[in-house]
């Protein structure tokens, strides 16, 4: 483990009296961690938007950023956040920027860093489980059907409604349903 990484203050590691108050939710994912390493959050997709999902441990356990990914079905992106998360206690270095080919359904995934200014909207399980940021998250994005990932395409694109962009500042984001969740 690389020494320039910030402690781990997560409930595992640190027992600030808070134990007690933790929820199903909060054992289960503990459990999970402790026993796999780490834990998979699935949001299905509700009237405000398409659904998403998250990992929760992988900092704790492996050292590697958390992973977060969009739009696609529950099934497939548990999978995908599942293969990469195994991949990345495998040694494989996950990096902000680089593609990786066939994670699931033989199609390439490329890794973006998140904005802390999106934590609140969309990690709060990871945010509880780690205490508070920083802990790392990169989001997972899949390409459109031409093999092109969102930087590669215009705001108006239906593909672009899929996934967010939380390398960008919420501010920075093109208006639309991600935007609207975390200004409204």
């Amino acid at each position: 483990m690389p020494h320039d990484l910030p402690a781990c203050r997560c409930v595992i590691c640190h027992d600030y009296g808070d134990r007690d108050e933790a929820d199903h939710t909060d054992l289960r994912t503990i459990e999970q961690v402790r026993d796999h390493g780490w834990s998979v959050v699935m949001v299905p997709a509700d009237a405000e938007g398409p659904g998403f999902a998250y990992t929760i441990g992988l900092w704790h356990t492996h050292r590697v950023p958390e992973l977060a990914v969009f739009g696609l079905d529950i099934g497939t992106m548990r999978v995908l956040l599942n293969t990469l998360g195994r991949q990345a206690a495998a040694g494989t270095v996950l990096e902000p920027g680089r593609e990786y080919e066939e994670v699931v359904e033989g199609r390439p995934v490329a890794l973006r860093t998140a904005d802390l200014r999106w934590y609140r909207e969309f990690f709060g399980g990871a945010i509880a489980f780690h205490r508070r940021p920083p802990f790392p998250v990169l989001q997972v994005v899949w390409p459109d059907a031409e093999g092109r990932f969102l930087w590669q395409v215009g705001t108006a694109e239906s593909y672009g409604r899929s996934q967010p962009r939380l390398w960008l500042r919420p501010a920075e984001h093109p208006e639309g349903v991600w935007s609207a969740l975390v200004t409204g």
